[in-house]
């Protein structure tokens, strides 16, 4: 919780290029995401400028960016036009404090109310267990492991693919043959 300040959640602006190399550069983010380190604040300033396809959040406590979820097309297909990848990200400080959650229900919200996505779709670690239950108290479920997915701290890591599908969607038969 975050005793006498409210979370705010806004849309990523160009002037967040340093608070987003900050978040990002935080020991537990860097583990838990697909970020390389020592990225410059110009690195992140071209990507929240360059990012037109996009839909980045950010979450402040005081007017402090500690967090970030961005929703990330899944590619030119209009057959997946329907879909979306999220991410996340929580400063290290800041975790365990109601900031993961305030993103998730803002960028869920804004995915299925605003911009029409059926489906979401996320990688998590699996060892992140944490992340993992945040996701699944928001609707998302495993849908397979990726082995080898990812190299961290010099060594291969596996990683779940798991999704969250609108409600409108739930009839939806996946053994339906053509």
């Amino acid at each position: 919780m975050n005793v006498g300040h409210p979370i705010v959640i806004r849309r990523v602006e160009p002037d967040d290029a340093e608070a987003m190399q900050r978040l990002h550069a935080s020991p537990a983010v860097m583990r838990q995401t697909l970020q390389a380190p020592y990225a410059s604040v110009e690195i992140w300033r071209k990507r929240l400028v360059g990012a037109t396809d996009d839909y980045v959040l950010v979450a402040t406590v005081d007017g402090e960016l500690v967090g970030a979820a961005g929703l990330h097309s899944t590619g030119g297909s209009p057959r997946r036009r329907h879909a979306a990848m999220l991410g996340i990200a929580v400063r290290d400080d800041r975790q365990r404090r109601g900031v993961g959650k305030a993103l998730m229900s803002a960028t869920i919200d804004l995915a299925e109310r605003w911009l029409n996505l059926q489906r979401l779709e996320l990688t998590v670690y699996t060892d992140n267990l944490a992340a993992q239950a945040l996701y699944r108290r928001f609707g998302f479920a495993i849908e397979g492991t990726a082995k080898a997915y990812a190299f961290r701290d010099g060594e291969y890591v596996n990683a779940y693919l798991m999704a969250r599908v609108h409600r409108s969607m739930a009839g939806v038969d996946e053994d339906r043959a053509s």
